[in-house]
């Protein structure tokens, strides 16, 4: 079973930095994709970026390219989420999961979600 736990969250201010980490148990870590999702109450779960298994090949969500950045590291079964010139959009709970089959940036494509983080923009 897989169980990924996410961290690094906080309160940052405007144009400021965060890096979430995604930590995965088991040994099949190495072996499938892991995605980056967004909440805020509401609204549903937004695509942020995935990762293939390899770390090869990365999308983004167009509110994001340029300024986030998707990495893994298999030896550590962790993902990380590096987050730069944050804005108070980008406030929002984030979740990790792992990829399954189907279009990247949809939600029903992943399972095994983790508990999320809150980001937290101050202006």
């Amino acid at each position: 079973q897989v169980q990924l736990v996410e961290s690094g969250g906080g309160l940052v201010q405007a144009g400021g930095s965060l890096r979430l980490s995604c930590a995965a148990s088991g040994r099949t870590f190495s072996t499938y994709g892991v995605g980056w999702f967004r909440q805020t109450p509401g609204k549903e779960r937004e695509f942020v970026a995935t990762i293939n298994w390899s770390g090869g090949s990365t999308y983004y969500a167009d509110s994001v390219k340029g300024r986030f950045t998707i990495s893994r590291d298999n030896a550590k079964n962790t993902v990380y989420l590096q987050m730069n010139s944050l804005k108070p959009e980008d406030t929002a709970v984030y979740y990790c999961c792992r990829r399954l089959i189907g279009s990247y940036y949809l939600s029903a494509s992943y399972d095994s979600w983790g508990q999320g983080t809150q980001v937290t923009l101050s202006s």
